[in-house]
């Protein structure tokens, strides 16, 4: 799993983030002390682009699997990412609140 996550140049909070996972859960499976359900490896297959084979280390690195695309907020840097992930979360109210406030500061 290193070694996927290593040659894409991502955190292990990057990936813990695209899985939806806390970044300590994704350490623990990075370091072999815990497996993955089924629906998590799923999408570490996708979000480092390889087979469950290779992550589970039944066999070595191959040709990488198609993924999709990744969603546009990825590219952003890793503190514009914490606020959309902490919006997300808002009630409508709050969100409109935030919104003014975003506005009057611009």
């Amino acid at each position: 799993m290193r070694s996927a996550r290593q040659r894409l140049d991502l955190t292990q909070a990057d990936v813990a983030e695209r899985v939806g996972i806390a970044t300590e859960v994704y350490g623990r499976l990075e370091r072999g002390h815990m497996l993955p359900s089924v629906k998590t490896l799923r999408r570490l297959c996708l979000v480092l682009n390889c087979s469950s084979d290779v992550l589970l280390g039944v066999a070595s690195a191959e040709k990488p699997v198609a993924v999709a695309e990744d969603p546009p907020e990825y590219g952003e840097r890793p503190e514009v990412r914490r606020v959309l992930r902490t919006l997300r979360r808002l009630e409508p109210a709050q969100l409109r609140l935030i919104s003014q406030v975003a506005g009057a500061i611009r």
